[in-house]
């Protein structure tokens, strides 16, 4: 299995295999979410102090926080899935 990496934000890099989803913070229960990965001690907080635009939930049920775009994030995500063509 290959590690593949991606880039979310200012020079922040996460395992794209653990990623299980990526979500806009706006709604109650993504916020729920967030408070509750704070309790547990389980957020990675890598907005570097800007406004949190996506959220990102890992299989291991931490929750990462990044300043870019949830589509961005996605659109990265999925380019970086595609096989490179020579």
């Amino acid at each position: 299995m290959d590690i593949k990496l991606l880039n979310i934000g200012f020079g922040n890099i996460v395992s794209a295999n653990r990623v299980i989803a990526i979500v806009s913070p706006e709604s109650a229960p993504i916020k729920r979410i967030i408070s509750d990965a704070r309790d547990r001690g389980e957020l990675v907080d890598a907005t570097y102090g800007r406004r949190t635009r996506a959220v990102m939930i890992m299989d291991s049920g931490h929750i990462i926080l990044s300043a870019i775009q949830p589509e961005t994030v996605a659109h990265r995500f999925v380019s970086h899935k595609e096989p490179q063509s020579a």
